[in-house]
């Protein structure tokens, strides 16, 4: 069982559209109501590949009903922490040549209560899982320290935690050294304070999350594919993609391929990129079936190319 913990959920509302014009009346072509999350979107995926998983998740107001419901009918057993606040709700908006325009609202703020109520959720329903994925923003209210208390937590009780966030949460849970992080390009070039021009860049920044405490490091470098670097060596992983239709979730997408594929080694980063792959094919935050995956059109070596440019460089 992969448990999952989004503490800043989300009702996402994809609208796909030819193209978007300020300020004139857009006429959508198909439209999406997901529940959202980057931890709920591992569950998504999880489930979809027809594993257990339970969603830990803070939930208020009608849109955390909603959520709540949306997620029962795709077999997601909840594990809802009630708090006064409305779950927020955020919109997209996926063009036709695959470019998406994100609108995420803040959330509400949770209670001392309510966040202590979360981390005792937490403990209870962590006895069964083989993976905790504890992945997303903060809510307001929760301390940069908060994923680290979480991390040390699970570390006590004999459990892995993989851990998908950024900035000063990702810093300050490195020191409990989680098993697995996973981050973007953005993400790791912040993390390490400096650009990312080539997949070299990004080796060496993950290296150096390790330094700080990570055990292993999967990195997505979007279109350039991703990598992963543990104590046993590095990997580059890409596939080929025909049409790209959305990338919402599809790096949570990949974080569950990851983990249900054992979460170690070459075979689990093979297992991630196709993950990854399959969604961004998908409309809105779609998350892929076994149906939908493609191993024959993943790649993974640990002939790294370091001096290949990335096609988007972070600056």
């Amino acid at each position: 069982m992969i448990l999952t913990v989004t503490p800043n959920p989300s009702l996402d509302r994809t609208y796909e559209v030819p193209s978007l014009d300020r300020g004139e009346v857009i006429r959508a072509t198909g439209e999406r109501m997901d529940p959202g999350g980057k931890g709920v979107n591992v569950s998504r995926a999880v489930a979809a590949a027809g594993q257990r998983t339970v969603a830990v998740l803070p939930l208020g107001g009608a849109p955390g009903a909603l959520v709540a419901v949306l997620l029962d009918a795709q077999g997601i057993e909840v594990a809802p922490v009630p708090i006064s606040g409305a779950t927020r709700s955020n919109i997209a908006l996926a063009e036709a040549d695959g470019v998406l325009t994100k609108i995420n609202a803040p959330g509400p703020e949770l209670s001392a209560a309510e966040q202590e109520l979360l981390l005792e959720t937490v403990r209870r329903q962590s006895a069964e899982a083989d993976w905790i994925a504890c992945c997303g923003s903060l809510p307001r209210g929760l301390a940069p320290s908060w994923y680290a208390d979480i991390v040390a937590r699970t570390h006590a009780a004999g459990a892995r935690i993989a851990l998908d966030t950024s900035g000063p949460a990702l810093l300050a849970a490195l020191r409990e050294r989680p098993d697995v992080v996973k981050p973007n390009a953005e993400e790791l070039a912040e993390a390490v304070g400096r650009p990312l021009a080539t997949i070299g860049d990004a080796v060496k920044a993950a290296e150096e999350l390790r330094e700080l405490g990570a055990g292993a490091v999967l990195a997505s470098l979007g279109a350039d594919g991703q990598l992963l670097v543990n104590g046993s060596g590095t990997w580059f992983g890409s596939a080929r993609v025909d049409t790209v239709r959305s990338n919402v979730g599809a790096g949570d997408s990949s974080l569950a391929g990851f983990l249900i594929a054992g979460g170690s080694g070459p075979e689990a980063l093979a297992s991630a990129v196709a993950h990854g792959a399959a969604a961004v094919q998908l409309p809105g935050s779609v998350m892929p079936t076994p149906a939908d995956l493609d191993l024959s059109a993943v790649t993974v070596t640990s002939e790294v190319p370091v001096d290949r440019v990335l096609r988007e460089p972070v600056s």
